[in-house]
């Protein structure tokens, strides 16, 4: 069976290397010179198997009006003339109930804490690095008021079987040290013990290059123009370069790009960008640096350790489809890491970063069969790409390949918004 995977991001190569497993003769196209260099580059590093939630959720429209307001805002929204962006805000606005949350939010974990029970075996399998620890995330509460909503969090945490522990904030510096020296900035948090961290890009490029060993063929700098449909199936793809690639199945993975090359042939998906930021600096000081992942729950940022360096990474900017790094853009992340660990990295070697996010209105990611026998989709996982790859991989690869996957496709298919 010959698949055509499009896309080489951590979702597309990890699609391709469970479709190699499955036997399958696999393709992958990208429009970059190499795997990885979209999304993927510079996330926040974090594999958020107990912060698996969607961003709609009730309150959510409240908050977001006062984070417009804050010096360093987490949320910037530019009203773009755009049917498209307001639509799909209004999807999200229409998702911030506590039915809508509960279903998205059991939606997703199916999806993340599969992922975190097969993820352990691709790395046994291929012994891969890519500078991962497995010490949790530590959700750090600057005020009393944020500590006693976190306890709200804590029930659904229980519900749905994700290990926590509330600190005080003595607990806080024990998980990390280096907060020791900011203690009075903070009251408490929440740890999340399954929580794994690690450095995505890397992760997928050394999946790329075990992908090659087993046979994958990548064509690289292939900007995909079309999908052509003959007789109700696709036939292939057409690329600026490589003319028509054929194969027997196809997978779209091109997150936030996917809904452009997907509406011409009648496959509507509400998947949006939205632009998050990162800055990547080396460790000057180990014993005054994160040991794992801090969210800081006021600004909605994350800093993770990765091996000798430190990234930090937060944001939500609605922009449509703009990639500009402004003069600025990276002025809440700076100030969160020099503010919380302000001898642990040098700042002024910090490299900015901007990705966009390919968010759905309710948070699930799109995955498996669509209105044609032979097209797939494996996209629109927002900001938790990297948790959500190996389950989503293995479990489409699957359903490409004829397997019975391991988990339920209810609610996970394109057919939930028709």
């Amino acid at each position: 069976m010959k698949v055509v995977v499009m896309g080489a991001g951590v979702i597309g190569i990890t699609t391709a290397y469970y479709l190699a497993k499955r036997g399958a003769e696999v393709t992958v196209l990208d429009r970059q010179i190499g795997p990885g260099l979209e999304a993927s580059y510079a996330n926040a590093g974090e594999l958020s198997y107990g912060m698996t939630s969607p961003w709609a959720a009730p309150g959510i429209p409240m908050k977001a009006v006062k984070w417009m307001f804050m010096k360093r805002r987490p949320l910037f929204i530019w009203p773009l003339i755009s049917p498209t962006m307001w639509k799909w805000g209004a999807q999200m606005i229409a998702n911030c109930n506590a039915e809508s949350y509960r279903i998205n939010k059991s939606r997703m974990v199916r999806i993340s804490h599969y992922s975190r029970d097969v993820m352990p075996e691709l790395i046994e399998e291929t012994g891969i690095e890519y500078d991962g620890r497995a010490q949790g995330t530590l959700q750090l509460f600057r005020t009393e008021k944020q500590l006693k909503a976190s306890r709200a969090d804590q029930e659904i945490l229980a519900a749905f079987d994700s290990p926590f522990a509330e600190l005080d904030r003595d607990g806080c510096i024990a998980v990390e040290p280096a907060l020791g020296a900011v203690r009075h900035k903070f009251v408490g948090g929440l740890q999340l013990t399954a929580d794994r961290t690690g450095d995505c890009r890397m992760f997928t490029v050394s999946l790329a290059e075990k992908c090659a060993e087993m046979g994958v063929k990548f064509h690289y700098g292939q900007s995909i123009r079309e999908i052509v449909i003959e007789n109700g199936k696709v036939k292939g793809v057409r690329c600026d370069l490589a003319g028509l690639v054929e194969a027997d199945a196809y997978v779209c993975a091109l997150g936030s790009y996917a809904p452009r090359l997907l509406k011409p042939v009648g496959v509507r998906i509400p998947v949006y960008p939205v632009k998050g930021y990162s800055v990547t600096l080396p460790v000057v000081d180990d014993a005054m640096a994160p040991q794992s992942t801090i969210m800081d729950e006021t600004h909605k940022v994350a800093i993770t350790r990765l091996g000798d360096r430190i990234r930090v990474a937060g944001t939500a900017e609605i922009a449509g489809y703009s990639d500009r790094l402004g003069p600025h853009a990276t002025d809440t992340v700076k100030h969160v890491i020099g503010d919380l660990f302000p001898k642990g990295g040098d700042l002024s070697q910090a490299e900015g970063w901007t990705g966009l996010r390919p968010m759905t209105p309710d948070g699930t990611p799109v995955l498996g069969a669509t209105r044609y026998d032979n097209l797939f989709l494996n996209t629109g996982h927002g900001t938790l790409g990297w948790t959500m790859a190996c389950g989503s991989a293995r479990a489409v690869a699957d359903v490409v390949t004829g397997h019975p996957p391991e988990i339920d496709f209810d609610g996970l298919t394109a057919a939930r918004y028709d």
